[in-house]
């Protein structure tokens, strides 16, 4: 069982001169008006997800103060979030009204009580300490407490934790600690202290109490952390790419902070059609619609910060930094931008349904370039044009946006055609939201402009010691090697190997949802076991792991160190990891892996063609490498379909000190 905390009744919870020309031709961009199409429903304008306004901690006596570099402001913040039922709206674009919802969410510093079912976004800095003050307020519910159950039936759906997902922070004690479990009336404060060495970047945070982390997830109780730096590089150190993204005037590009959800509410009381909310409350009390088709099946659209069917208010030919937060739980997104044809009816009462045709009949233009500069909050080498990008559950994709031209863009769902599911073809495409994009400078190559404008700021704001790489790398193809946070991992450097598979046993009753520690002929899936410890590792050591999944395909999610991709197989074993490559597995174009190779990432799709395909001929096989760093402990790995990871499909992995003989040092106690 998760680990219990008894109730505390006293818990609280340098400037450098622009050259003109340059400074003339990027400067244009940005002096822009904006216009609404006659339709535009203001209340939808979407705006970031509320930024938390931290109080200031109480002091720490005793504590020695830490030395901080020049110019930079090391503090400690504290929040309270609240846990507890509320009632809201969600609209629904199918009857064209908002829907009574009754979900479980977070409330408390700074949360929006008109779009409650997304949490406001953690802005922190490398140094600082994060306090999290997690009050459970939700009624009481013994199944958190029955050591009777079992522990891979979803379960203690008023239980609840807390994990920062993809922060590099300690996964014990208060820390990152997921294994804990803050039942109905238990208070506990959460401290993160990120290092200061801590890469830049978008992470976000999320319930994960085993037993019920889909069923909250689901019902919002998800939001961003983001963290920024303002590190620039040097001939001995990469630096944060925020110190280059830089409007002419040295001010920081637009930003969009998206986290997309998939609020899947039902109405049990309508027998004939629960998803039909008109006359009821929505609620999530149960998995049995967490299925692989029950997304389609019930109508629902992805949100955006809270809303459905959103407008965004852009300019053409301004450049925008989009942070997209993959929030949901398992469905994947497919991301592109179309322009919509002029005189398009308001998509304000289009059914999930129907977004297909609607997509075809009135997002006729060409899909729109844009280029993908980190993954999952860590800098890519080198920004990577695409018209299409693939978030699964977990992902975090830090896009650089520019529309060419003034007017209407859908915002698509493209949907991937990889699917999660035994025998489920693509899903249709789905209509996330319009961008509204006023008058500007219209731009013809969106690569050789945007190559113009990074290569502006970098003369703004980049030292004399390294400008001239720096402006070479973005002139040769938009690279990015001084702002990756992490040296790659080389084939000297390994000191271990690790093989992984996932697996889902369809033949038992009920079905079993397993992780097996070998693959091949060492193939022995289980389900998980809290008891047990299934992967001991050496703080220091650098692990090569091969993974596999021999029924269908899930993400792989393993907390606290990051891991770089070496080469992704597929399986006829063409390496489909290198940028240009085409994987075609199963004989659909699949744009999800190529351009991956050497990509950082804590989060990863092990694709699948079992079923229909045999073991023989359907697996991928794909190899990753990661160093265990600094911090020791239990925490997890498992699948990012979160319905898969409550049911079984997760791992215990410890980190422990070596004992100077290839071990792990036991206590000396």
């Amino acid at each position: 069982m998760s680990r219990t905390l008894k109730k505390n009744p006293n818990s609280t919870l340098t400037d450098r001169p622009l050259p003109v020309k340059a400074m003339i031709a990027v400067m244009a961009a940005y002096l822009t008006l904006s216009a609404l199409p006659s339709w535009a429903d203001g209340e939808r304008v979407i705006e970031n997800p509320p930024l938390l306004k931290f109080r200031k901690a109480p002091p720490r006596l005793g504590l020695m103060a830490v030395p901080q570099a020049a110019g930079s402001a090391i503090t400690e913040k504290q929040l309270d979030l609240n846990i507890v039922y509320t009632d809201g709206m969600l609209y629904n674009p199918a009857t064209g009204t908002n829907d009574k919802v009754h979900l479980r969410s977070y409330r408390g510093t700074d949360t929006n009580p008109n779009v409650p079912f997304v949490a406001p976004t953690i802005e922190v800095s490398p140094g600082d300490t994060v306090r999290v003050n997690l009050n459970n307020q939700l009624p009481n519910d013994p199944s958190c407490t029955d050591a009777q159950g079992d522990v891979n039936t979803p379960h203690c759906f008023n239980g609840t934790n807390l994990h920062s997902h993809g922060l590099w922070v300690s996964p014990t004690g208060n820390s990152d600690n997921v294994l804990l479990s803050i039942n109905p009336g238990v208070s506990f404060q959460y401290e993160y202290n990120i290092p200061p060495d801590h890469p830049s970047g978008t992470f976000w945070y999320h319930s994960h109490r085993h037993g019920s982390t889909a069923l909250q997830v689901s019902s919002g109780m998800a939001g961003a952390l983001i963290v920024r730096g303002n590190r620039l590089p040097s001939e001995q150190t990469n630096g944060d790419i925020d110190t280059l993204l830089k409007k002419p005037d040295g001010a920081s590009l637009s930003e969009r902070i998206l986290v997309l959800q998939q609020i899947q509410y039902y109405c049990p009381d309508n027998t004939s059609n629960i998803w039909d909310c008109t006359n009821s409350t929505g609620v999530i009390e149960s998995y049995a619609n967490f299925g692989p088709s029950s997304w389609a099946t019930s109508g629902r659209y992805t949100s955006i910060n809270g809303k459905v069917l959103p407008l965004f208010n852009a300019k053409a030919g301004e450049i925008e930094r989009w942070r997209l937060i993959h929030a949901g739980v398992r469905n994947t997104i497919s991301l592109e931008f179309r322009k919509l044809k002029v005189g398009a009816p308001s998509a304000n009462r289009l059914k999930a349904a129907d977004a297909d045709r609607y997509i075809s009949d009135y997002c006729v233009g060409d899909p729109v370039p844009y280029h993908v500069i980190a993954a999952d909050g860590l800098t890519m080498a080198g920004a990577q044009q695409t018209t299409l990008s693939t978030l699964q559950p977990g992902y975090r994709n830090d896009a650089l946006v520019v529309f060419p031209e003034a007017g209407s863009y859908c915002v698509v769902d493209a949907s991937a055609p990889a699917s999660s599911s035994p025998g489920q073809t693509a899903e249709s495409r789905q209509l996330l939201g319009i961008v509204l994009a006023g008058s500007g400078i219209p731009v013809t190559n969106i690569h050789d402009y945007l190559t113009t404008a990074l290569v502006a700021a970098a003369e703004y704001t980049m030292p004399a010691s390294v400008k001239p790489k720096i402006i070479a790398d973005l002139k040769n193809n938009l690279q990015l090697t001084s702002f990756i946070p992490h040296p790659d991992i080389k084939d000297s450097e390994v000191t271990g190997k690790q093989d992984l598979s996932f697996f889902i046993d369809t033949s038992a009753t009920p079905t079993k949802f397993e992780v097996s520690n070998g693959i091949g002929a060492q193939f022995d899936p289980k389900p998980y076991d809290p008891a047990r410890i299934d992967r001991n590792l050496i703080l220091g050591g650098v692990d090569e792991w091969t993974l596999q999944s021999n029924f269908v395909s899930h993400p792989f999610h393993i907390h606290v160190n990051p891991f770089q991709i070496v080469k992704i197989l597929d399986p006829s074993g063409k390496d489909v990891s290198a940028l240009g490559s085409v994987d075609n597995g199963g004989g659909t174009v699949d744009p999800q892996y190529p351009g991956l190779k050497g990509v950082w990432k804590d989060t990863l799709w092990i694709k699948s063609l079992i079923p229909p395909d045999t073991a023989q001929n359907g697996l991928y096989t794909i190899v990753v490498r990661t160093r265990y760093q600094r911090y020791i402990g239990e925490f997890v790995l498992h699948c990012h379909i979160l319905d898969h990871e409550d049911q079984g499909m997760m791992q215990n992995v410890s980190i422990g000190i070596p004992d100077g003989k290839g071990g792990t040092a036991t206590s000396h106690h």
